[in-house]
């Protein structure tokens, strides 16, 4: 059944709880509609998206419509996540999310089209003020409204209310008033765009990307660094008012950037042309017209360099672009990731036939012009597909890898190796993993969701053991290949289901004392929640790219003997509206 045909469920409830309590409420967004795929930023993975960007994905990347955020991703969870990961944060190819509103939609005090007297009533048509409706529920498109904001969405818009009914409205600020025009109407929530701000919020910024409001990819650079923060708490705090009844959320302070820019390790971008221009980017949303975003504030400052030198080579040498229209041309995508170790550079085209035209001469110039270039290679995807990546992949010079460290721990990434976008952020993140795992060296640790064993290979030097679980075959054989890169001989790495292998585990008098998650976008399955409460371990601790996800798990948790020790957010995806968070939680029966 389409959304458009029936009320969400999280929108009724959203207003049973606004008629009880009018200033605590804030709407559910997890569910509503989007305008674009958001991801964040998150996300970002070939292999297997963990973490980070926006949600986890097997055997390549989807695209999507974030450039920060993601889980996703991972991240990936880039996406859009990237966060995903947010982010996203959240592993998947990033693409734009907005409607490509002017500048001053998110920047200044009026928006919208003006008439030729540069009146903004035009923007308004031929509604009337909404006031003299007898209630929200006869509110029609065009009609214009007053709305104080109250918080920030989870995809970044102002959040408010019109005679107790949720209005969404994107790029508006909490407690700004905004004259607004209604776009959209549906049985339990309004969108509106903004026609005038009544009050401005003093956190209100400026976006210095000139993209900004094209792109998409991220959601909050018209908002001071301090404010989005802020305001990522409070869609952890109220995820989990909203999903698991707690009021008085145990939840430390987020963990922020001192820089919060320049930090993705990795970009991903489509080429082509725009009349005679090459152009490399992410797609507008709804449509296939590709937006420039040269220099991008959020991407390392040494993969935009990369990626600009490539698209003047390419256009030197004149290589043929592919064209999604007529399915003709080479080069579809160009993928370059920076090691935060090294300062060296991955760089991969991504390509629609097996032979790259006049290769030799194009890896002579990238060496000539690109010495932090390390790697040059080629992987094939011919297929008409949302998969950014194909199964194969050939090195045309250098390293079969990227060597990279978090912490103590050596990653050999291959080009369609996950790795997260957010390498400092990571830090912070499994830094809290550790804290929550509470590890005396005495420990069977389990990762149910391991990926390429990133985690479980930053709690083995302080456990006896950990067993990493994964669906994936080659994330497995990744996981146990950087396993023998750091030189851990305490971790094992198995392919299969979680909730098949630890009661099985369970069942041969094998009982993890600690058992870490990190799932995708939609959290835990509900079986594996259900065997992480057979095998009981005293610890468990979950990672999270959605915090909406995150609660709800973690009612189910609680209901099985739980207890909640502590929250703690992490911003692994700053300028969008990801945010990551680790639970501590501790079985009472102990």
């Amino acid at each position: 059944m389409s959304q458009e045909s029936k009320t969400p469920f999280y929108i009724s409830q959203l207003n049973k709880d606004k008629d009880k309590d009018k200033d605590k409420e804030q709407p559910k967004r997890d569910q509503q509609p989007p305008k674009g795929k958001k991801g964040g930023g998150a996300g970002n993975g070939e292999k297997r998206v963990k973490s980070g960007d926006r949600g986890k994905l097997s055997n390549g990347e989807k695209h999507v419509k974030s450039a920060a955020g993601g889980k996703q991703g991972n991240g990936g969870k880039h996406v859009k996540p990237a966060a995903g990961s947010k982010a996203g944060h959240s592993g998947n190819q990033i693409k734009s999310a907005h409607s490509g509103k002017p500048d001053s939609f998110r920047s200044g005090n009026k928006v919208g089209k003006q008439d030729k007297k540069g009146s903004p009533s035009s923007s308004i048509g031929k509604g009337s003020p909404a006031s003299s409706r007898v209630s929200a529920e006869e509110v029609r498109v065009g009609d214009r409204i007053v709305v104080t904001i109250k918080r920030i969405g989870i995809n970044g818009e102002g959040v408010g209310y019109y005679k107790r009914k949720a209005v969404f409205i994107d790029g508006a600020l909490p407690d700004e008033v905004v004259k607004a025009r209604i776009t959209r109407v549906e049985p339990g929530y309004l969108n509106a765009e903004t026609v005038e701000l009544e009050k401005r919020s003093p956190e209100r910024r400026e976006p210095t990307c000139p993209v900004y409001s094209e792109c998409g990819g991220c959601q909050l650079q018209h908002m001071s660094y301090s404010a989005q923060m802020k305001a990522k708490e409070e869609i952890v705090r109220e995820s989990f008012r909203r999903y698991a009844n707690i009021e008085q959320l145990p939840m430390r302070p987020i963990l922020g950037m001192d820089e919060p820019r320049g930090y993705r390790n990795k970009a991903q971008l489509q080429v082509g042309r725009e009349g005679k221009e090459l152009v490399t980017g992410l797609y507008a949303a709804g449509s296939h017209r590709l937006i420039d975003i040269s220099g991008c504030e959020v991407q390392h400052p040494v993969v935009n360099e990369v990626i600009e030198g490539v698209k003047r080579i390419l256009a030197e040498l004149d290589i043929p672009i592919y064209n999604e229209r007529t399915r003709e041309g080479a080069v579809r995508t160009i993928v370059a990731r920076v090691s935060q170790t090294t300062g060296k550079v991955q760089l991969t085209f991504i390509t629609a036939v097996d032979r790259l035209p006049d290769s030799r001469r194009l890896v002579q110039r990238v060496r000539e012009t690109l010495p932090m270039v390390i790697t040059i290679a080629q992987n094939v995807n011919k297929g008409k597909t949302s998969l950014i990546f194909g199964d194969r992949t050939i090195v045309l010079w250098g390293s079969e890898q990227l060597e990279e460290t978090l912490g103590d721990v050596r990653f050999a990434l291959s080009p369609r190796a996950f790795f997260q976008l957010n390498p400092e952020q990571t830090v912070k993140l499994y830094g809290s993993v550790q804290e929550a795992a509470a590890l005396s060296g005495e420990e069977l640790v389990v990762d149910a969701y391991c990926g390429t064993g990133t985690i479980g290979l930053w709690l083995a030097p302080y456990a006896k053991e950990v067993r990493g679980i994964e669906v994936i075959a080659e994330a497995v054989q990744d996981a146990r290949d950087n396993a023998r890169a750091s030189g851990i001989d305490n971790a094992r790495f198995f392919e299969g289901r979680a909730e098949r292998l630890l009661p099985e585990w369970v069942a041969q008098g094998v009982r993890p004392d600690v058992v870490v998650v990190d799932p995708p976008r939609t959290g835990c399955e509900r079986s594996l929640l259900d065997a992480v409460a057979f095998a009981k371990p005293k610890r468990l601790v979950y990672v999270s790219c959605n915090p909406a996800t995150l609660a709800k798990d973690c009612q189910v948790l609680l209901a099985s003997g739980y207890k909640l020790e502590w929250v703690q957010p992490v911003d692994m995806f700053p300028m969008t509206s990801h945010v990551e968070a680790v639970c501590s939680l501790i079985y009472k029966g102990f």
